[in-house]
């Protein structure tokens, strides 16, 4: 197991979010993995705390590798979130402190994925990071999504006003 060292001098923000997960995965989880998929990605840190200086610190998770379980089989589920942006190396069992902790490492969502929501309805389950905080998308930033997800770019080295009939000459 990888040891994570200096995890006291990490705080959460934009791309770190910390979840002490001692009770199993937390429901703002999901919330956390909705955010960073449709902003700029993130890691999740789960049996971290935050201190009241900000500093995060680990705490004892009782069965991590049940928790890295429960976690794909959730997040393959449809009716949990939209899209399973992750790869098995996306998350990793590390150790802090000589407890362990699990990274989930999301990355940001291709345009054709967005919106990550949660549940059935984009329009309640999007959610957006900023700062150490996420937040539910407006139902416009939803549409926006929306729109470029079905939106179809031009082709690498090709002017959006060729048409197919130059293309094909």
């Amino acid at each position: 197991m990888e040891e994570l060292d200096f995890l006291e001098e990490y705080q959460e923000g934009n791309r770190i979010e910390a979840k002490r997960s001692q009770g199993g995965l937390p429901r703002s989880l999901w919330e956390t993995y909705s955010a960073f998929a449709n902003t700029l990605g993130g890691v999740i840190l789960l049996g971290v705390a935050e201190a009241e200086d900000k500093s995060l610190y680990s705490v004892p998770l009782f069965d991590p590798q049940e928790l890295v379980d429960e976690f794909w089989s959730m997040v393959r589920d449809p009716a949990v979130v939209s899209a399973n942006l992750l790869q098995p190396e996306d998350v990793q069992i590390l150790r802090s402190d000589g407890n362990p902790i699990i990274a989930i490492f999301v990355p940001r969502a291709d345009f054709r994925h967005r919106p990550v929501y949660l549940g059935s309805d984009p329009y309640t389950g999007t959610y957006y990071r900023r700062g150490d905080g996420d937040y539910r998308c407006p139902r416009h930033e939803v549409e926006a999504m929306l729109r470029d997800r079905d939106d179809p770019s031009p082709l690498p080295g090709t002017h959006f006003l060729q048409t197919e009939k130059d293309l094909d000459s």
